[in-house]
């Protein structure tokens, strides 16, 4: 298989719906003032579950092409101080964000001149190859569980 069909068939996987659902098909099912709410004792909330995703994504995407990567501090980094944004505007620029950092990935893994198997900017032992499939496994893992929270909620049919 031929390295662009390889690049082609893993962004398949990192937009979703090949072996999971995809975010975008049931993220804008949730009321804003659901976003917080943590169903049947659970420890997260979907807002909580999102945040943990996108700021994850832009880590992973920042270790592997930044120049001046810093490691952020786990697990506080990683996670919200609220179960709820604060606001409308802070919830959709968090999706944003999402869309853009997944789009950043997205275009650095078809560039040609990006190999899969080469170490990435910050390490000698991750490749591309290696980051790109965490992202995807970690969206995925996480997408579950906020399908379960949607379900839960009585959201999602």
């Amino acid at each position: 298989m031929a390295l662009k069909d390889q690049k082609e068939q893993l962004l398949k996987h990192l937009k979703g719906g090949e072996a999971f659902a995809s975010l975008e098909s049931f993220i804008n099912e949730i009321p804003f003032e659901k976003l917080g709410e943590r169903p049947h004792q659970l420890p997260y909330s979907f807002y909580e579950l999102f945040y943990h995703v996108v700021f994850a994504q832009k880590d992973i995407i920042e270790y592997a092409i930044s120049g001046d990567y810093k490691a952020a501090n786990w697990p506080d980094d990683y996670w919200p101080k609220e179960s709820a944004p604060n606001t409308s505007e802070d919830w959709e620029k968090l999706k944003k964000d999402y869309v853009d950092d997944r789009n950043v990935l997205e275009n650095f893994l078809l560039d040609p001149k990006n190999d899969l198997n080469i170490p990435v900017r910050n390490s000698e032992h991750h490749t591309l190859l290696r980051e790109v499939l965490l992202v995807i496994e970690h969206t995925a893992y996480h997408t579950g569980q906020m399908l379960i929270v949607v379900r839960l909620l009585g959201l999602y049919k």
